[in-house]
């Protein structure tokens, strides 16, 4: 028997055995390259060349991100060794900004949160108020509920909606009691840092965001 002599893959994903070229499908199996449809090849090779341009591009975005934490901190260093403090406010967001005042470059930090049981609580609390509720009264509150505990999506909340309840200035002991279960829920796992960057033409301009999120060119 002869042997099958492998000549490895080739960045254009074309595998080559004994001289033949085949092309791996998504099963694992290896497809002559002459049976592989034109228009499958073109996809194939579409692909690959714009991968080879996000991996790059990904890379480039990673080191940014490195070099600018790196330069931050540096700038940070200096100041604490300077004037014995630290910039920023008890969070650590930070903005500096260029002397003309034309662009700046913002570090926000998020709070990473998660919810306890005592969400389950508060939900129902809460559902045993709008029960009580007569039909038509406080609609607004109704949906503010529904979107907030996400009622399509078992388990599910938003955050923001949530935190919105938490503003509303209802009577109800049970309301009260519920509110008072939403603040015992949150804890604080960890925190997250943003940098976000802006331009404008003069002191008296809008700020442009330079955008770096692909979603948002």
């Amino acid at each position: 028997m002869d042997a099958v002599i492998l000549e490895g893959k080739r960045a254009d994903g074309v595998e080559v055995i004994n001289g033949r070229e085949f092309m791996e499908d998504a099963k694992g199996a290896l497809v002559p390259l002459a049976n592989v449809k034109p228009e499958d090849k073109l996809q194939d090779e579409t692909v690959r060349k714009i991968m080879g341009f996000a991996r790059d591009l990904s890379a480039q975005i990673a080191r940014f991100k490195g070099h600018t934490v790196a330069d931050l901190g540096s700038f940070d260093a200096l100041l604490e060794q300077e004037y014995g403090g630290k910039i920023g406010g008890a969070k650590g967001n930070r903005t500096y900004q260029t002397f003309d005042g034309c662009m700046k470059v913002q570090v926000q930090v998020s709070d990473l949160i998660s919810f306890g049981p005592q969400l389950q609580v508060a939900k129902n609390l809460i559902d045993a108020c709008i029960i009580d509720w007569s039909e038509g009264s406080r609609d607004e509150i109704r949906a503010l509920v529904m979107r907030a505990f996400n009622t399509e999506k078992e388990g599910q909340i938003n955050k923001s909606d949530l935190f919105m309840l938490l503003r509303l200035d209802i009577a109800d002991d049970r309301w009260k009691r519920a509110m008072e279960a939403i603040r015992n829920s949150i804890t604080v796992t960890g925190s997250k840092e943003y940098v976000r960057f802006y331009e404008r033409d003069s002191p008296k301009d809008d700020w442009r965001a330079v955008t770096i999120d692909l979603a948002k060119v």
